[in-house]
């Protein structure tokens, strides 16, 4: 069967070749092939005075159960003095010092697990202080277990941190660039778990799609349809595609390479309009059309001009002097005209006749308010 395949597939990807066409890999995600997010707390050691010192006292008890458990006592011994019949034991632990931790950090590491790592392999970690230290420069971790949200143990990090950051004070000024508290570790863990995945386990292979959409869904489906033979895809919804696929795993793998090479016509996106209300930006796409509607825009531009005068009374008058402010004010509009869309206008024409008036952004994304409320432009709106 798998044969026959391949012979069908090269046939049916030259006919449905096409230069508007898409991969059907750039626009799906295959269920089950994701990456996976683990943490951990760690210590980082090794700074110059800019850890968290007496400041978090959690750091200090992290570090009493690091050495405890590396066979390293933090407390005294214990004294003994004869005092005559009696002996008496004193335990100097409850009178011991606290630990200093000036050149310690409390820190939460953070890593991401690619599809289907394996034992051995090597991923980058993220570093980050959770406490008062200032900077990380120069630390390093201790050997930190990541943890998955199951609990288990996926990977252990350790190494030395790669900073960005600068921090200076000098004083009393600052100087800050980047953040010296976050910092990275490339290729600083190690896998040592496999994270399960369906991929090679279950009967049918799904398809996700990015963007849901009904007439992708159907073009996907019948893409895969006429490559590998009716029946081989059945659309389960606008988002989601189950493709039988052999069971033995390497032709699997070659089965959904082959799948993810086809070219497909992706359905047209619903007609959007996106403004950026801070930056004055406004995306149109060109499914976008209105009713038929008059649109003007006009602006007023009101002047009022002060002149200040002195009334001065006339000799031997025993009048006063007297301030005058006369006020002078000046109304004048544009004389932009009036746009008339018809019925199903196009986005080049929205654009033109928008240019025409001479419309701003910020009165363009005025226009397009005013449009949707008097329920004439056939799109979404779109905020952000």
């Amino acid at each position: 069967m798998f044969k026959n395949f391949l012979s069908i597939f090269f046939t049916a990807l030259i006919l449905s070749s096409s230069a508007t066409a898409d991969r059907i890999k750039d626009l799906i995600d295959v269920a089950g092939v994701r990456s996976n997010q683990v943490l951990g707390f760690g210590l980082v050691t090794g700074l110059q005075q800019t850890g968290d010192g007496k400041d978090l006292p959690m750091t200090a008890q992290a570090l009493k159960t690091l050495l405890s458990g590396m066979g390293v006592s933090v407390d005294g011994p214990i004294t003994d003095f004869d005092l005559g019949d009696q002996l008496v034991s004193l335990a100097t632990q409850n009178a011991k010092k606290e630990v200093k931790v000036e050149n310690v950090a409390a820190v939460m590491v953070t890593a991401e697990i690619p599809p289907f790592a394996k034992p051995g392999q090597k991923i980058d970690v993220s570093v980050s202080a959770i406490g008062v230290a200032k900077s990380l420069r120069g630390g390093q971790l201790i050997m930190t277990q990541l943890r998955g949200i199951d609990g288990e143990t996926y990977a252990v990090a350790q190494g030395p941190l790669t900073l960005t950051g600068v921090s200076v004070d000098q004083a009393g000024s600052s100087v800050q660039i980047g953040v010296p508290t976050s910092g990275r570790i490339p290729n600083g863990a190690t896998v040592e778990r496999m994270v399960a995945t369906p991929f090679d386990t279950s009967e049918h292979i799904v398809l996700n799609i990015r963007e849901a959409d009904f007439s992708t869904s159907t073009a996907i489906t019948e893409a895969i349809n006429v490559a590998f033979g009716d029946g081989t895809a059945k659309a389960l919804d606008g988002v989601s595609i189950a493709v039988q696929a052999p069971t033995e795993s390497s032709q699997r793998v070659s089965f959904l390479s082959m799948v993810e090479n086809l070219d497909v016509s992706p359905g047209e996106p619903p007609a959007r309009v996106v403004i950026n209300s801070r930056t004055g930006t406004a995306v149109i796409n060109r499914n976008v059309k209105v009713s038929a509607v008059a649109v003007t825009h006009g602006a007023i531009t009101v002047s009022i001009s002060a002149t200040n005068e002195v009334s001065q009374p006339e000799p031997f008058s025993e009048g006063e002097t007297v301030e005058i402010q006369n006020a002078e004010i000046e109304v004048a509009e544009a004389a932009n005209p009036m746009v008339l869309f018809q019925p199903g206008v196009d986005l080049r024409e929205i654009v033109d006749a928008v240019n025409q008036v001479g419309a701003s952004p910020s009165s363009l994304i005025a226009i397009l308010e005013a449009l949707k409320s008097s329920g004439s432009l056939r799109a979404e709106l779109v905020v952000i």
